[in-house]
């Protein structure tokens, strides 16, 4: 018993026991309107994540053509 505790462990193996013994039962416990609803909700998710990537780009892109430039600075 030199192992600690871990609640992360704990987690992860909880989680994986649900998983399993959802995937093992053949009656379908997880309804296809439910499996359907989360690939809906994931893509939402990344859409989500795409549009503040293309904003914060589109603004990164918008400071560059502002004529600004780096000043060069000599190092001794």
């Amino acid at each position: 018993m030199s192992e600690e505790f871990s609640v992360k462990g704990w987690l992860s193996e909880g989680v994986q026991g649900v998983r399993n013994s959802l995937k093992g039962s053949g009656a379908g416990i997880i309804p296809a309107e439910f499996q359907e609803h989360m690939k809906t909700s994931r893509k939402e998710f990344l859409l989500a994540w795409r549009s503040l990537f293309d904003t914060a780009i589109t603004k990164l892109e918008a400071k560059g053509s502002s004529g600004r430039r780096a000043t060069k600075i000599k190092a001794e």
